[in-house]
């Protein structure tokens, strides 16, 4: 059975579930298998890196091209 069967399968029997717990422990078992994947796919940044994106931050600070906590707070709660 190919992964797009499989899904869609899935797919309908979670769709028949009437029992909440089973669908709770469905989506906790959903976010831990994508964090775990996640995780598994982090590579640590190397110091050229690092030190280029604080270089780059820097400027940005020096050039005043950011935006301040209560005005980034302001606008993502006007996306809602």
């Amino acid at each position: 059975m190919d992964l797009e069967t499989r899904k869609i399968l899935f797919v309908q029997e979670f769709l028949r579930l009437e029992n909440e717990s089973i669908i709770e422990n469905l989506e906790k078992s959903l976010r831990k298998g994508k964090s775990d994947l996640f995780e598994k796919n982090l590579t640590p940044m190397s110091m050229e890196q690092y030190y280029a994106e604080m270089d780059d931050a820097l400027e940005d600070s020096e050039n005043n091209r950011f935006i301040n906590a209560k005005d980034l707070r302001d606008k993502i709660e006007k996306w809602g």
